[in-house]
């Protein structure tokens, strides 16, 4: 546990190194979020129908950004090669990074996202399950992100090849996160669809990690 702790710590220094790369995933996120209005125009009962899927959306866009350093900055210096050998297995390295993505990408975009409801005009009782919604789906994003970003590593034009590997399997997460949104403003109840974000976010964290730790072992190879 405390070497895992030590390289979360690792990379978390690292990030922070380099704040403007975590301040541009933020402003895309707003910027990109910010434009639609202009496209669809000021009504408020369109924007707040709209907004959930938006916020996700952008979310998502947000957090490909960032997918393709996730391992590469360790590939290009020869660090990763010395995790693989290294005593701590591969699954927790994966981990570990994955939680130091998370924490400097997908907590910014949830503190951020507040800022997107009030621009789209969301109701305030709704605003708690998008949080708690983006809160269970995130990580599920850079789990998900992370086998793709592993796959990628010494090809060509990688940062191209993350979108489509990983978009397709990230549809549920986006379905079912603005659904929870949806059902709380008609009064339905979002539990349903939180329980399911759950899952999502319990499954990822159980295979995720065995398929990314295979395809880092491949690309040192």
């Amino acid at each position: 546990m405390k070497a895992w702790l030590t390289l979360v710590g690792r990379d978390l220094r690292l990030a922070l190194r380099q704040q403007a790369d975590a301040a541009m995933i933020v402003l895309f996120f707003v910027l990109t979020a910010g434009i639609f209005p202009f496209g669809v125009g000021p009504e408020p009962n369109l924007l707040a129908r709209i907004g959930p899927g938006v916020i996700w959306v952008t979310a998502l866009l947000a957090v490909l950004l960032s997918l393709e350093r996730v391992f590469l900055v360790d590939y290009e210096d020869g660090s990763l090669e010395l995790l693989v050998l290294g005593p701590l297995p591969m699954e927790l390295v994966v981990l570990a990074k994955v939680l130091a993505h998370w924490l400097t990408t997908g907590l910014p975009l949830i503190v951020a996202a507040p800022v997107i409801a009030l621009l789209y005009n969301l109701d305030p009782v709704a605003l708690p399950v998008l949080l708690l919604a983006m809160l269970l789906g995130t990580p599920v994003l850079s789990l998900i992100g992370a086998v793709g970003a592993g796959l990628i590593l010494g090809a060509r034009r990688g940062g191209v090849l993350i979108p489509l590997l990983v978009l397709p399997l990230t549809i549920p997460v986006l379905i079912f996160g603005v659904a929870a949104v949806d059902a709380a403003l008609a009064e339905l109840g979002a539990r349903p669809y939180l329980l399911i974000l759950g899952a999502m976010l319990l499954a990822a964290l159980a295979l995720t990690p065995w398929a990314t730790a295979a395809a880092l072992r491949q690309a040192v190879e």
